[in-house]
């Protein structure tokens, strides 16, 4: 039992400590939402985190309470920032632009906006592929035009597989955990960890690198497929 113990918290260690290769990846962030409570911002940016993504709106009329907080704390620390949406199969996707776009502001220094697809969380029926191609290609639309470029998706594996032959052609922030994303698949940010710890941040926080060295990151505007 001893054994058992020793290795258990060995295992539980690493997941914790999971990184990739900082000489590889250099350029790391979050992204949180409410969920992560009040955020120390120029803790998390002491210990080294370059950007962070903020949830502001889920659906047609969902707003994060912490959105405003988060995006004038992160900007006033120094880190790069970007907005994010939970997309939803319950509502049509020009409602669900509204509620976002009228929930951030037009910031020209800001990340490109990222459009967060996945089945966790979401409404019991799944679309058949055509149906969300079209709804999110008029949230797209709507999105793009305001902010003059490229939106990314955030993807699950699962939601990949079930939708990639009709997602949009925009680059990819990758969800796999533990682990490097599968090849064949370009990717620009990687999310490595869904319970990583970071200074600055109550409990448990979704970490990500960008595919890039911090050249590419300085001239990181989302058009570009970088690296992989």
């Amino acid at each position: 039992m001893a054994l058992a113990a020793a290795v258990s918290s060995v295992g539980l260690y690493t997941f914790r400590n999971y990184e990739p290769d900082p000489s590889k990846y250099p350029v790391r962030g979050v992204d949180v939402s409410h969920h992560q409570g009040p955020v120390d911002w120029p803790r998390v940016a002491r210990h080294g985190v370059a950007f962070a993504y903020l949830k502001a709106s889920e659906g047609r009329d969902h707003r994060d309470d912490l959105f405003d907080r988060n995006w004038r704390g992160a900007r006033a620390a120094g880190l790069r920032v970007g907005a994010y949406h939970y997309f939803t199969f319950c509502s049509s996707g020009r409602a669900q632009a509204a509620n976002f776009l009228a929930a951030v502001p037009r910031e020209a220094d800001a990340l490109p906006v990222a459009v967060d697809l996945e089945f966790g969380g979401n409404c019991g029926s799944r679309p058949a592929g055509p149906a969300l191609a079209r709804e999110l290609a008029v949230f797209l639309a709507m999105v793009e035009a305001r902010e003059g470029r490229p939106a990314i998706l955030y993807v699950t594996p699962e939601f990949l597989a079930a939708y990639r032959a009709v997602l949009p052609d925009r680059s990819l922030w990758r969800r796999s955990i533990l682990h490097a994303p599968a090849r064949g698949e370009p990717w620009v940010l990687w999310q490595f960890h869904n319970r990583g710890k970071v200074d600055g941040v109550t409990g448990p926080v979704d970490i990500s690198v960008f595919a890039g060295d911090r050249r590419a990151w300085a001239r990181f505007g989302g058009q570009a497929r970088v690296g992989h």
